[in-house]
């Protein structure tokens, strides 16, 4: 972040020796928005990064747009405002306050910050030269064959995995439950054959007693 900063600072440096001129102009204030994240999928050649500016207080005269990219550790100029390379890089205006950098023959090479920048060359003041917080440009590689195999054996396993840990849980849920109904039939006939075994041995004392009553 600190050198993304010192960057910055380079460049309202650069913006002042390459837009320099004196003006009547010093209440003109720019303000440049861009979006943090753009993303490219692999089949993508053409991109457009997109910039919105204000501007309060400016002269009616054109401003100047200027792109740049920051790599890992320089920067590079690519429009200030002519295009170095107009067949890979051009400069679109959307309407009165938005603009596009096209880039042709996108590859992963092209991964990078893209730095949005306005000026009004016309003006003095210190706030009418501005650039933006920056694009991040991701373009994604194309997927080999082989890593779409690993991908499809890796969800095929996974899908496996799930339906033998599936089976094993409800087998494990039906033993529990034939187990348990085995423990209850088992206690029920423990429980019949205690009460037929009281049975057997009060019936002799049945019979002593009809026959002591009968002697009576």
């Amino acid at each position: 972040m600190a050198s993304f900063n010192k960057l910055k600072n380079m460049l309202m440096l650069a913006f002042d020796w390459i837009l320099y001129g004196a003006g009547a102009t010093d209440t003109c204030q720019v303000t440049v928005t861009q979006p943090r994240f753009q993303e490219a999928d692999y089949s993508t050649h053409t991109v457009f990064l997109t910039c919105a500016f204000s501007a309060s207080g400016c002269s009616s005269s054109p401003l100047q747009v200027l792109w740049f990219r920051f790599l890992t550790n320089k920067h590079e100029d690519l429009c200030t405002p002519g295009c170095t390379d107009q067949q890979k890089y051009k400069v679109h205006l959307l309407s009165e306050n938005n603009i596009s950098l096209q880039i042709n023959d996108l590859s992963v090479d092209d991964n990078a910050v893209y730095i949005c920048g306005i000026a009004f060359s016309d003006s003095i003041s210190p706030g009418s030269k501005q650039v933006g917080d920056g694009t991040v440009l991701t373009k994604t590689e194309k997927q080999h064959s082989n890593g779409k195999l690993v991908f499809i054996f890796m969800i095929i396993a996974s899908s496996l995995l799930f339906l033998y840990s599936t089976t094993v849980l409800t087998f494990f849920v039906v033993y529990k439950k034939i187990s348990s109904g085995r423990k209850i039939f088992q206690a029920i006939a423990q429980e019949l054959q205690k009460q037929k075994y009281a049975e057997h041995w009060r019936q002799p004392d049945d019979l002593e007693d009809d026959t002591v009553y009968q002697n009576r």
